[in-house]
């Protein structure tokens, strides 16, 4: 470990810093394997009840309230440590996972793989324009149907 690694593990406070809303996104990774399970949003007291029971809280912006993973499902995580990157915003789960940390079932939330990015293979190579721009509505209906589901279906927030 670095000099400067292990100043950073004795600091004894860490700021967070909240959106405008007071949350903060977490990246839960299992612990042992480094695999990516979920991202989800914390505020300020579901980190704290998640140090103090170990177990992992979160916020659920679609049916505002604070929710305990797993609390229906069984699905819990406990967390093994909370981290925090250079800039403040974000919060690093390391969970021991019992069962699937996805709500559709999966054992992670990422376990779909992007083929093909819309417009990269028209980026420098002279053939301009025969693909759709990126950040065109037809290249983005995947993301955005994905990302509607997430925010405006509470259903799939139940475990």
């Amino acid at each position: 470990m670095s000099e400067a690694d292990a100043t950073a593990t004795a600091a004894p406070e860490v700021a967070i810093e909240f959106d405008t809303d007071g949350l903060v996104p977490v990246i839960a990774q299992e612990h042992h394997s480094g695999e990516v399970l979920m991202l989800a949003y914390a505020n300020a007291e579901a980190i704290t009840h998640t140090i103090e029971t170990g177990l992992a809280h979160y916020y659920s912006r679609s049916r505002e309230e604070l929710w305990q993973k797993g609390n229906t499902s069984g699905n819990v995580q406990h967390v093994a440590e909370v981290r925090i990157d250079c800039d403040g915003d974000t919060l690093l789960y390391h969970v021991s996972q019992e069962g699937g940390a996805c709500h559709t079932g999966h054992e992670t939330c990422f376990y779909r793989s992007v083929e093909a990015i819309p417009g990269e293979d028209s980026i420098g190579d002279g053939d301009e324009g025969n693909e759709a721009d990126a950040s065109s509505p037809e290249a983005l209906t995947v993301a955005t149907e994905v990302v509607g589901d997430r925010v405006f279906d509470p259903a799939v927030y139940d475990e």
